[in-house]
């Protein structure tokens, strides 16, 4: 009888080596309210290890353990949206992590993660989580990223998900599994905010 990792990686036939070049967790809102001219104060949500918890979320997270975000527990983006989003807007170097997903990889094609199941794993344990809808940019995009950020990230601007299985997650080199194959080549490319791809 094969044994549950076994099963695990057999359900999630995919591998890629990606890297998490983001983290961020907040026990409270940063852009609330309308956009103003200021760029509040984050940098003390950036984070270099997270631990998350099965149907709960990230620990120390403002949406941790609330029902109304059960399967938005954790965001997740391609670094790639916020760099090609860079280029188009001939804008220069932008920070992906002021769009403030709770993750972001570099070298995945995360929209097409969308209603699948996916796992991340850094070498201290594997995290399995079940995409979702899209986490849609909001305005405040405009302010701290540059303008047009907000409608020029539409379709890519990552994905909600809901924590299977807990552990951590921590900054740099990991394997990503899912249960479809990836095209790493079109992590920054928008797709409908309706279907994948």
């Amino acid at each position: 009888m094969p044994d549950t990792a076994d099963m695990a990686a057999s359900a999630l036939p995919h591998a890629y080596d990606v890297e998490i070049v983001g983290l961020v967790a907040a026990p409270g809102h940063r852009y609330d309210g309308r956009p103003r001219d200021v760029v509040p104060a984050q940098d003390g949500d950036r984070r270099t290890e997270v631990e998350v918890r099965a149907g709960f979320g990230v620990v120390g997270d403002r949406y941790a353990g609330r029902p109304a975000h059960r399967d938005a527990q954790v965001t997740v983006l391609a670094a790639e949206a916020v760099e090609a989003l860079a280029a188009e807007l001939a804008a220069g170097p932008l920070d992906p992590l002021l769009a403030r997903r709770t993750v972001v990889l570099r070298g995945a094609e995360v929209e097409a993660l969308r209603g699948q199941e996916f796992s991340l794993d850094c070498g201290v344990g594997e995290v399995r989580l079940r995409g979702g809808r899209p986490a849609n940019p909001c305005a405040w995009l405009d302010t701290v990223l540059a303008p047009g950020a907000h409608r020029g990230l539409r379709g890519r601007a990552g994905i909600r998900c809901a924590a299977l299985t807990g552990g951590l997650l921590r900054l740099g080199p990991a394997v990503l599994r899912s249960a479809v194959p990836l095209d790493p080549a079109a992590a920054g490319r928008a797709v409908s905010p309706t279907r994948p791809r």
